[in-house]
């Protein structure tokens, strides 16, 4: 059975018309009617405690999310995956719902296969597939690279935060007026995580499960020690500024070692890199430049995609094994 391409071309440009159809025509949901009246906080430049000041909006202005989008949101976002993705996207910090994260693998893999057969290969069918499998995976790529820097920003300017957050207790603010200079006054991407703490405080949650959705966000170690901190000193009392003053020299302390010792893993970590990409990128260029001498790997069913399924099988644990060498814990 063969495949038509541009059958596929087609499937693919009606999805990608149909998700942008679908952006536009939708109505606003009640999270956007949330994050609308949480912006109108903003410019009034009021602070937690002026709230109920606010007048709500309108109710003709709460309009219902379209049935289409409800369903589609209905169905991803409940499965197990779906929560992941929910995670993942809230993590890096991109305003994608499921459904709208699912849209954008489909329309990525007929992308890239289009890519791929179209451009990059010539009309070779195995080829155009390998790409559209790594085009289902691109976006994945991308979330995962986001939430790995924005993690690494955050860590590197936490200390610089603990020390903000103790000058505002010793001049006398709250913990939560201390968060708000931290909004105010902090770098990106910390200025964004903890504004979202004090608006969630602001709609009536709890402080201790706003700084638990917080560590949900920002998944790390000495994240997760500061807000123990917090939650202790709130239960028993006690002198908070002196607590995260220590917190925080810790902190620069083991940020001042992880990049020694990513610096003394450096040459191990390239070394991955370069015996695990270099036999793809060689067989690929092979295969473009003299088809007949690489076709045969690539086109033989019987022997040669199980000779290039195990070969990526091994060079995936070489890499993994190389990865777990080099990645020492603090």
């Amino acid at each position: 059975m063969t495949i038509d391409p541009i059958l596929i071309m087609g499937i693919a440009v009606a999805l990608a018309i149909g998700v942008i159809i679908w952006g536009i025509v939708s109505v606003r949901s009640e999270k956007d009617m949330i994050e609308e009246r949480l912006a109108r906080i903003e410019d009034a430049g009021m602070s937690y405690l002026e709230l109920d000041d606010l007048p709500e909006t309108a109710p003709d202005e709460r309009k219902k999310p379209s049935a289409l989008q409800e369903r589609l949101d209905a169905m991803v976002s409940e499965r197990s995956f779906g929560k992941k993705w929910r995670q993942q996207l809230a993590r890096a910090d991109i305003k994608l719902t499921v459904s709208e994260y699912a849209a954008v693998h489909v329309i990525s893999m007929f992308g890239f296969f289009a890519l791929g057969y179209f451009v990059l290969f010539g009309q070779q069918l195995v080829m155009a597939i390998v790409s559209g499998f790594v085009g289902f995976f691109a976006p994945r790529i991308y979330v995962a690279r986001i939430t790995s820097s924005r993690l690494i920003k955050f860590e590197n300017q936490l200390p610089d935060t603990l020390g903000l957050w103790v000058n505002a207790l010793r001049s006398g603010y709250s913990v939560m007026q201390s968060m708000e200079a931290i909004a105010r006054d902090a770098p990106e991407p910390t200025a964004t995580e903890f504004k979202r703490v004090v608006q969630e405080v602001q709609l009536g949650i709890d402080p201790e499960d706003a700084l638990a959705h917080l560590l949900t966000r920002v998944e790390s170690e000495d994240l997760d020690l500061v807000i123990t901190a917090v939650n202790i000193q709130r239960e028993v009392g006690g002198n908070l500024a002196e607590i995260l003053d220590v917190i925080s020299h810790t902190i620069r302390e083991r940020i001042k070692l992880k990049g020694e010792i990513r610096v003394l893993t450096a040459q191990g970590r390239i070394t991955g890199y370069l015996i695990s990409f270099l036999p793809i990128i060689l067989a690929l260029f092979l295969y473009t430049i003299n088809p007949g001498y690489m076709g045969n790997l690539f086109e033989n069913r019987m022997c040669g995609w199980p000779m290039l399924g195990i070969a990526l099988a091994l060079i995936g644990i070489g890499f993994a094994l190389v990865q777990k060498i080099v990645d020492i814990d603090i």
